[in-house]
């Protein structure tokens, strides 16, 4: 599924030139790539000593990747859908009063 919703078959959106749905697919593939390394950079932080002394993961690691990934899946997901609830109610980019 899209970010943009262009991989849905609603009849009901407007149809979408070439150039339209190449610039889509380049503004996801860079929020996708934003997206993931923050993911990474959050999850390095947290999970990994900075003294590399064995070549695989500890199950600690392992285990606080495991956790970092999903917590931070989890908290994406839940921003998108108040962010998709504020669009849809029109208060987006509305000052708060």
């Amino acid at each position: 599924m899209s970010f943009f919703g262009l991989g849905g078959g609603n009849s009901n959106t407007p149809q979408l030139s070439s150039e339209q749905k190449i610039t889509a697919a380049e503004n996801e593939l860079d929020m996708v790539t934003t997206m993931f390394n923050s993911l990474l950079d959050s999850c390095y932080r947290k999970c990994f000593d900075k003294n590399y002394d064995n070549g695989d993961l500890t199950k600690n690691e392992s285990l606080c990747i495991d956790r970092c990934v999903v917590k931070y899946f989890a908290a994406n997901v839940k921003v998108g859908e108040s962010m998709q609830e504020l669009g849809k109610s029109g208060s987006l980019g509305r000052p708060t009063q």
